[in-house]
């Protein structure tokens, strides 16, 4: 594959040596490459390629495989040193092969010796989302400002790809046809049916967002709602929403760290939407003891929260979710958490996986994302724009492939042994 024109330039022959010992360890592959120079690499063995990846300078081969890992593959591609043509969702499968191609002592000595002549790609760090530095220990301060880094952003970057709700968890399917703003209402009165509100009691939403929970369950369930979140922006928001649906005697917003929060009355009802996987590991304990707390005897929980599956490999190497998206972030195993959840005190009535559910929601989330993209960049910038189009395809995939799951598990705060729950799920699944 070898010009007379890399033998000139010292840099690129290098690199391209590296990516042909490379792709050739990686066996067969179902992509295409296209070098700076333009020069063309077909799929092996030839036929259709599913994507293209475009490396637009030999510098980024030096990022890539000298550190190989989701982060260094995340910066080539959010920098715009490496391109991909096609389906971003589709990239993951090969790339999952390539962080973890084999190598003899003697081929790696090879690679380094070729890396290390190609000087390093520079990095323009510049957009909203550019990244976050992690720290060593969790303190209260630190989870505000990791939970602020990804949330407390203009509502209108929001608007242009969450359905009207503002939902940004995990929708209810009852068909892959269903619409993403259908899917989201089915979603917010699916948990209020499993926590079987009533009127007058008291709702406690832990990770409110901008209010599309408390303001569902106080409109039609009658509820008194309260919300909490650290994000002023999300607590902003919600309150303007709150005062447009008229339902501000009913349901409010506050700006508060609810592993902080001592109401001055215990509640009825608790929810948590996608909140626990802001709680660093050190706390994860103490979320369910907090929830417990300000839960009344015969009350309810209802935790939904993304996990991870430990009968699947995580990737190695550092994360790009860690360092541009979700810092300081946490999944537990199921296993984990009704484990956490039962050391606390609570008895569990049910558990729930919504795996394709929350496949299903990312990639509606994805391709409205993709055709919103001169808005949204206009909205914040081209860096962002990027690091959030290959996070929202990056979940996609890990939800398709099963390394990461959802669930809504129903705690119970035994009375005296007493729940006050039915015998069956029926009444879940009547018509609202």
């Amino acid at each position: 594959m070898q010009t007379s024109a890399t033998v000139t330039d010292p840099v690129a022959y290098a690199a391209r040596s590296v990516l042909e010992s490379v792709l050739a360890r990686l066996g067969p592959r179902d992509f295409a490459v296209q070098l700076w120079d333009g020069e063309q690499w077909p799929p092996r063995p030839q036929g259709q390629a599913d994507f293209k990846f475009i490396f637009h300078s030999p510098n980024v081969v030096r990022s890539l495989f000298s550190d190989v890992s989701s982060l260094s593959f995340g910066e080539a591609y959010i920098f715009g040193h490496l391109d991909v043509q096609g389906s971003l969702i589709d990239v993951f499968e090969s790339g999952e092969r390539l962080l973890r191609v084999p190598y003899s002592p003697i081929d790696k000595l090879r690679l380094a010796r070729w890396l290390w002549s190609i000087p390093p790609p520079r990095y323009s760090r510049q957009g909203e989302f550019s990244g976050f530095v992690r720290g060593l220990t969790p303190t209260a301060a630190r989870v505000r400002a990791a939970v602020n880094y990804h949330y407390d952003h203009p509502v209108g970057f929001w608007k242009l790809w969450l359905d009207e709700s503002l939902s940004y968890s995990c929708a209810y399917f009852t068909t892959p046809q269903t619409s993403l703003a259908e899917a989201q209402r089915n979603k917010l009165d699916y948990i209020c049916r499993k926590l079987r509100l009533r009127p007058g009691q008291r709702l406690l939403d832990m990770g409110c967002g901008w209010g599309a929970l408390v303001m569902h369950a106080a409109a039609n369930y009658g509820v008194e709602a309260l919300g909490l979140t650290v994000s002023p922006h999300q607590a902003e928001v919600a309150r303007e929403r709150i005062r447009a649906a008229g339902l501000a005697k009913q349901c409010r917003v506050e700006v508060e760290n609810f592993l902080e929060f001592h109401p001055g009355q215990n509640f009825d009802r608790i929810a948590s939407v996608g909140a626990a996987e802001h709680v660093p590991e050190k706390y994860f304990d103490n979320y369910f003891s907090r929830a417990f707390e300000m839960l009344r005897p015969g009350g309810q929980f209802l935790h939904h929260a993304i996990v991870r599956v430990p009968s699947i490999q995580d990737r190695p190497g550092r994360s790009f979710m860690d360092r541009y998206v979700f810092p300081d972030h946490f999944l537990a195993t199921i296993g984990r958490t009704v484990a956490s959840a039962e050391s606390a005190g609570f008895e569990v009535r049910d558990s729930e996986s919504l795996r394709e559910h929350y496949k299903l929601t990312l990639e509606q989330w994805l391709q409205t994302f993709e055709a919103a993209e001169t808005a949204i960049e206009r909205e914040t910038d081209p860096l962002s724009f990027r690091v959030f189009r290959l996070y929202l395809a990056g979940s996609a995939y890990e939800f398709r492939c099963g390394r990461l799951s959802i669930y809504q598990t129903l705690l119970a705060k035994p009375d005296h042994g007493q729940c006050g729950l039915p015998l069956t799920r029926a009444d879940w699944y009547r018509a609202a």
